[in-house]
């Protein structure tokens, strides 16, 4: 099965980029993962099974670690493939 998963962490600056949001990004890059979009206002990654339960939980624990104080976020099913 695939996964996609969509998330931001907040809170947010828009001034410069906060800690929890450059280790989101640090997290999800160095995942094993196909696709990964990091975007000012929300970002997505896509991959198997295993590859995005994974990096989730590794981006939850990680960023919480760093300062985030909500961690929104969407898993959806995508496609049949390597888990």
């Amino acid at each position: 099965m695939r996964l996609r998963v969509e998330f931001t962490t907040e809170p947010f600056d828009l001034d410069e980029a906060p800690a929890h949001a450059l280790v989101a990004r640090e997290v999800v890059e160095a995942a094993e993962l196909d696709a990964v979009d990091v975007g000012p206002f929300g970002n997505t990654a896509e991959g198997g099974t295993d590859a995005v339960l994974t990096a989730v939980d590794a981006l939850l624990r990680k960023t919480l670690e760093a300062g985030a104080t909500r961690i929104s976020l969407q898993v959806n099913v995508v496609g049949e493939g390597d888990q």
